[in-house]
């Protein structure tokens, strides 16, 4: 049986990736690394420190210590980490969100990158852009912050949370043909921002599962 770890640094997805991998890989052992602290650092710099990159590396070593065949980075904000990880790591490193910028840059050219951190804006641009090279497409990317739904979806309210990511995603609705959500907690919101502004929404979860699964030849 294969086995994944995931590497999260927040506590959001950790339930709902479990319940994802049971309904899309159920023959595929998971498990978990979390450790919320890295985002926390992440935010208060405004940038994945060097301390956060120590951590994680040893986490994704950690991970090939207890005889995992990949390792699923789910955090955005350390994408850049991720894809090093991925080179350097003793096991490969999948990025939850390199399918969803894959599927974008391939069906769209003009994309709004909806995130409620700024840390997570640029990671996950580059990332569009390489996908984009990659496959030899032009897109051009509009970026909408959600700034304070972060903060407000970890004090519990969900309902500014979600407003504040709707307002955002409408700020940029006639600039864009459709929109990747940056950070795989936000998921929940991918009818909704599709209901309200009429373009399509990808995000990471599903779309990182199901490319996960591609991957290990499953």
């Amino acid at each position: 049986m294969k086995q994944v770890i995931c590497v999260h640094t927040a506590m959001a997805l950790v339930e709902p990736l479990t319940a994802l991998f049971k309904e899309l890989m159920p023959e595929v052992n998971v498990n978990h690394i979390a450790d919320s602290s890295l985002i926390k650092e992440v935010i208060a710099n405004n940038v994945v420190t060097p301390a956060v990159r120590r951590r994680l590396l040893s986490y994704y070593n950690a991970a090939a210590d207890a005889g995992a065949d990949v390792v699923f980075n789910t955090c955005s904000s350390v994408g850049d980490v991720a894809d090093y990880g991925d080179q350097y790591a003793r096991i490969p490193v999948f990025r939850i969100d390199r399918p969803m910028a894959a599927e974008a840059v391939q069906n769209y050219s003009r994309i709004g990158v909806i995130s409620t951190l700024p840390t997570t804006l640029d990671p996950t641009c580059r990332l569009l852009r390489t996908e984009a090279e990659k496959a030899g497409r032009e897109v051009v990317l509009v970026e909408g912050l959600a700034d304070g739904a972060f903060a407000a979806g970890q004090s519990g309210d969900g309902e500014t949370h979600d407003r504040l990511i709707a307002e955002a995603a409408q700020r940029i609705a006639s600039q864009v043909d459709m929109f990747v959500l940056a950070q795989g907690s936000m998921a929940r919101m991918e009818q909704r921002l599709s209901e309200l502004t009429g373009k399509p929404v990808l995000s990471s979860p599903v779309l990182g599962v199901k490319g996960l699964r591609k991957f290990l030849g499953l």
